[in-house]
């Protein structure tokens, strides 16, 4: 059997995973045929990996001419990992050149990138696959189920609340990420996840949104009251992590990019506190909240339907303990970590059903393999063997869905400098 071709444009922390299944699981089905970054210390870096795997190099080409490398090479499918703000030029330019496109989350950030790519797909006849991981998280997987059965009836409302550790959530403030520009903020980059998850839960799509927040923690205008004396565990010293070291120290000379940037030092311009409410074209109506310096990190979702509630409770990291040399991993959610034992909030998950006039029960969830709640093993597999659809979870997400989720949070940026609701769809005269 023929393999299909892949090209792949960025190469930072998140190509691993992909770079890694084309290496390995999938490479029975998949090759990497070329890649591309701006900074050719990363390719060096993963270079080295793929021909330790027996692999030869793929072909390198600048990222501004992928649609001629699409061609000339005869690519399939291209892989974007790119910074936010780049993925609609980068999606487009591969579609238009005949190839499908598997993009990490989000989508794009703004208005004008998803009329770039949605007038790609109308021209090209291509497809988009947005890589939203945690849908195949067993538990995420479970609660879906339990509401499609009807357990609950029908839904009136979702909370969700989602809480981002001292670790991670400084993360977002210390990278690129902490530009808006660049990102969209927490609200495209990070809650586009989130936003998607209930999309898919509810099975429906979001006609409003309403939205408040700000930057109340990180930042330089918060940091006078956090002077501390010692070390300061806000402070990230990449070069003690070796893939760290080699793709973000040892490649600064190609491009000035810091990675460890001070989460309290200026140019800081997105929110670490946020809330939004969001009206669905089914009826129902959620409230969600996210916090980036929570002491513990894990979300809890409440279903409420017309027969009962459904309740979902995740602890990821049940706090964040420093070791001997100040150091904790970065992302729980990615790569999980076990914790000393605790009592009061134990790293759990937990899926909760009562029926009305019924005692609670709970509902078993499956094992997952692998980071992301256990999902990323089983969207590596649907991605690359080319699954369409896994009816009756339909976990596979493809451009409307990324165009619904990610514009929860593009509505909700406007909402927070307007201070007014925002109607979806947009509407393309404005």
């Amino acid at each position: 059997m023929s393999r299909e071709r892949y090209g792949m444009v960025g190469t930072g922390h998140r190509a691993e995973m992909y770079i890694d299944a084309l290496i390995g699981p999938h490479s029975d089905v998949a090759e990497l045929v070329a890649w591309s970054d701006s900074n050719p210390g990363r390719l060096d870096y993963y270079a080295d990996k793929v021909r330790a795997a027996g692999f030869a190099d793929p072909v390198r080409f600048d990222p501004a001419a992928l649609a001629d490398t699409v061609r000339a090479q005869r690519l399939d499918r291209i892989i974007v990992t790119t910074p936010d703000f780049t993925h609609a030029g980068f999606v487009s330019a591969a579609l238009l050149a005949g190839a499908d496109v598997v993009v990490e989350k989000p989508l794009t950030i703004d208005r004008a990138g998803l009329d770039t790519i949605r007038a790609a797909v109308e021209q090209s006849g291509r497809r988009v696959v947005t890589t939203f991981n945690y849908r195949y998280s067993p538990r995420n997987s479970a609660l879906r189920t339990l509401i499609a059965e009807g357990s609950i009836g029908r839904v009136t409302s979702v909370h969700f609340e989602w809480a981002l550790d001292t670790m991670h959530g400084a993360d977002y403030f210390r990278r690129w990420h902490r530009d808006k520009a660049n990102s969209g903020g927490l609200l495209v980059h990070k809650s586009s996840h989130h936003f998607d998850l209930v999309n898919w839960w509810i099975d429906s799509s979001p006609v409003r949104v309403f939205a408040s927040g700000g930057l109340r923690f990180y930042g330089e205008g918060n940091a006078a009251p956090r002077e501390r004396t010692g070390a300061d565990p806000f402070a990230l010293d990449i070069a003690a992590d070796p893939r760290l070291k080699a793709l973000y120290v040892d490649t600064v000379a190609h491009d000035g990019y810091h990675r460890d940037q001070n989460v309290f030092g200026p140019g800081i311009t997105i929110e670490d506190n946020l809330a939004v409410l969001v009206d669905y074209a089914s009826g129902a109506t959620m409230s969600y909240s996210l916090n980036a310096h929570s002491p513990w990190e894990g979300y809890r979702v409440t279903v409420n339907g017309t027969e009962g509630r459904a309740e979902l409770e995740v602890v990821e990291r049940s706090s964040v303990l420093l070791d001997a040399d100040g150091r904790a991993v970065l992302d729980p959610s990615a790569n999980p970590v076990a914790g000393p034992a605790d009592t009061v909030r134990p790293m759990t998950e937990r899926l909760v059903l009562q029926r009305h006039w019924e005692s609670a029960r709970e509902v078993p969830i499956a094992e997952g393999i692998g980071g992301h709640g256990g999902g990323d093993a089983f969207l590596l597999e649907h991605l690359f063997t080319r699954v369409e659809s896994d009816a009756p979870l339909g976990r596979v997400a493809g451009f409307d869905d990324g165009v619904r989720a990610v514009s929860v949070g593009i509505a909700g940026n406007e909402s927070l400098r307007t201070g007014l609701p925002v109607s979806l769809p947009f509407d393309p005269h404005r």
